[in-house]
């Protein structure tokens, strides 16, 4: 990866433009596997990569995208990408947590408080450091795209404050640090695939979920659930994994081609998720869902009841890893 410069998207877009097919750009198929719709706002980051990608190998790669967890959840593609058995899988970092577990740290309660806060980190110092620690594993990120800031929809009431948690029964990703967190809170916290969701809401197992309003209105949470408190309580990226022994068959032009596109897809996939946040929230109002603030005083309770989620992870994301992306982002905020 050291070989491998990043760009910005006007010399990513003059490269896709320039760059003619060669000796070096054999003809190949890319599979993509998500979790994800395909009208989320990764869809339109795949089709910004892929003209990319088209423009650059002059069209000698064929880009095949599977949605809606087709091919397994994102920790079995994940997998796959690892034996060398599929070539790509765009993923939040949560389920990853089950292979590197220093991804955890973006599942820590409140870390980020925007989404240019977001992008500072994750496209600066920080977000290098980590996607360093993925060749290790056998994987490859080529660009932090965004799932966005996550907030709780439910069956049962509006959740107002603190007390409002307890005995929920909610979904939470299949990590130990967004368990630990929705224990805290009082409920009663249980991990699952996103592909279960929706049938879980419908059939009454679980009460309540947690997602970006884009995602509550793509998977059409809105037509299980009656209630969506704007919490933000966790910002999740998505990761842009390719496989790493397929990776390394590839030259370096192609290899540059991969990065380069996914930044392309980066710019192109946050634009249109920040576009359809609040059209998805509107929509979801529209489906009769009661939406509701959560007033400061009570926001700052939620904060401190789980405050300690930092301390109690530090062992498994790495106590090194916190103080980092605290001290990044304390220069980010100009502290």
């Amino acid at each position: 990866m050291k070989t491998i410069i990043t760009t910005s998207l006007a010399v990513a877009l003059a490269m896709s433009v320039a760059l003619p097919a060669s000796a070096q750009i054999s003809d190949r198929t890319i599979r993509i596997a998500n979790g994800v719709a395909e009208d989320h706002p990764v869809g339109d980051g795949v089709d910004a990569m892929t003209q990319c990608i088209d423009e650059a190998t002059g069209g000698a790669w064929t880009i095949n995208a599977f949605w809606s967890s087709s091919l397994g959840d994102d920790l079995q593609s994940a997998q796959s990408l690892r034996s060398g058995t599929l070539e790509m899988v765009i993923s939040s970092t949560s389920p990853l947590v089950a292979i590197e577990p220093a991804l955890g740290v973006f599942d820590l309660p409140f870390l980020l408080s925007s989404e240019q806060e977001a992008d500072a980190l994750l496209d600066g110092e920080f977000g290098t450091y980590m996607a360093d620690m993925m060749p290790q594993h056998n994987l490859v990120n080529l660009a932090f795209w965004e799932n966005g800031f996550r907030n709780l929809s439910n069956s049962v009431r509006p959740v107002e404050e603190l007390a409002d948690f307890e005995g929920m029964r909610v979904r939470v990703m299949q990590n130990n640090i967004f368990l630990d967190t929705f224990q805290t809170l009082g409920t009663n916290a249980t991990p699952m695939a996103f592909g279960e969701v929706f049938t879980a809401l419908e059939t009454g197992a679980i009460d309540a979920q947690e997602n970006p309003y884009v995602t509550i209105d793509t998977s059409r949470f809105y037509e299980v659930q009656d209630y969506v408190s704007n919490t933000r309580h966790a910002y999740t990226p998505f990761m842009v994994l390719f496989s790493k022994p397929i990776f390394d068959t590839y030259s370096q032009e192609e290899q540059q081609i991969l990065v380069d596109c996914a930044i392309v897809g980066r710019d192109a996939q946050r634009s249109a998720s920040r576009a359809l946040s609040d059209e998805s929230l509107q929509r979801i109002i529209d489906a009769g869902i009661e939406v509701n603030d959560i007033s400061d005083e009570a926001m700052g309770e939620i904060r401190e009841a789980v405050a300690g989620v930092y301390e109690r992870s530090a062992d498994s994301i790495g106590s090194e890893v916190i103080e980092r992306v605290n001290t990044e982002l304390a220069a980010i905020r100009g502290q």
